[in-house]
């Protein structure tokens, strides 16, 4: 006679969902939206110090709030997962990872934090450096967001660092549903009454908004017309000489900072063109929202870009102001052309899944457990 397994606590990271608002939080509030959905007989557990109100939660789920500072946060999230769940999901931290005496499933975003040469924020590349070398060797299981990513942990971690899982991100359904009555709606809050090249993202080093000020203002007049370069992101470390460049030239580049998430999907749709040359990205999850709605694409050749992008992008050096410029040219000087690009990134985008993203980390889930 088989005894039947009791259904599988899962302890969840999920600090990200309500108190960071792109990157990491995207990702947990995806993933719960998608554990809302999906019928199951797991139960999770989540551990943040605020609790996210973005989806209705049924009894499957409870919240666990501590609001200690870091690092005793990690201690006793621990000791509490660890007397509660069968396993537990590292979404936001490594350190967590240390303390628990149940398997983890932990999650790599991006290696940033071991290049010097991207600028790092300083506070958390000395912290992943110093807890992602024994995480590693912790960890049940090993998810990535991108193939890029993957090897890159694989390269800079040869006897740990190998097998992680890739589990690629995707865009919500909410970038491929503005109408017109949105993105005029959008236009008039923001005052935005030219057309338009837009860039999203946090404004720091490696997002490389100088050049590509740079290569937007070198444009021929005649192909540049009233065109306005819009930059959309929060302040972000070492990044007041890129906000100095923002603000330098207003009447070509309008800085608008952070812009709620309701109207991000039609300030993508309302563009003529989405330009995101990063030097560096563990995913890049703007192209593939700017894709799903309908924009065409300018983004860089490296990292995981053009495993997001594929075919369906105008690739660039990131760090040749030339290259910008020129694909900066092909994209507003051929309408017809980049329309049908952004109508083949719509088709590419789609094809990518929170479900699918969310099922792989489940099954990690499981598998630690047995």
């Amino acid at each position: 006679m088989t005894t039947r397994r009791s259904p599988l606590a899962v302890g969840i990271d999920a600090r990200g969902a309500a108190d960071e608002r792109g990157g990491r939080g995207t990702v947990v509030r995806e993933q719960l939206r998608v554990l809302a959905a999906r019928p199951d007989d797991r139960r999770y557990v989540l551990f943040a110090r605020n609790a996210w109100d973005g989806v209705d939660l049924d009894d499957r789920f409870r919240w666990v709030i501590n609001r200690a500072p870091d690092p005793f946060w990690h201690v006793r999230v621990a000791d509490r997962a660890n007397a509660c769940c069968d396993v537990f999901l590292a979404t936001n931290s490594y350190l967590t990872v240390w303390f628990l005496r149940i398997p983890a499933v932990m999650m790599v975003m991006d290696m940033v934090a071991f290049d010097a040469d991207l600028l790092p924020n300083r506070r958390s590349a000395v912290i992943e450096r110093a807890t992602l070398p024994w995480a590693l060797r912790s960890a049940a299981s090993v998810v990535s967001i991108s193939q890029a990513t993957a090897d890159d942990l694989a390269r800079r971690f040869p006897r740990t660092g190998t097998g992680s899982v890739v589990a690629p991100l995707a865009a919500s359904a909410a970038f491929s549903e503005s109408t017109g009555d949105d993105v005029a709606r959008v236009r008039r809050t923001h005052q935005l009454e030219r057309p338009y090249v837009l860039s999203v993202g946090t404004l720091e080093p490696r997002k490389n908004l100088p050049r590509l000020v740079a290569a937007f203002l070198g444009l021929d007049p005649a192909i540049r017309g009233d065109t306005q370069l819009v930059i959309v992101g929060a302040r972000g470390w070492e990044s007041d000489v890129t906000f100095a460049e923002l603000a330098a030239h207003p009447d070509l580049v309008r800085p608008l900072g952070f812009v709620d998430e309701e109207d991000l999907p039609a300030l993508y749709a309302g563009a003529e063109l989405f330009a995101y040359p990063s030097i560096y990205e563990g995913f890049g999850l703007p192209v593939l929202e700017a894709m799903l709605a309908g924009v065409p694409v300018l983004t860089s050749a490296v990292s995981s870009l053009p495993e997001v992008a594929g075919p369906e992008a105008l690739y660039v050096d990131p760090r040749d102001v030339a290259s910008i410029r020129s694909a900066l040219e092909t994209g507003l000087s051929d309408p017809a052309a980049s329309r049908a690009l952004g109508v083949r990134g719509r088709v590419r985008a789609a094809s990518f899944s929170w479900e699918r993203h969310t099922a792989t980390v489940l099954e990690r889930l499981d598998a630690a457990r047995s």
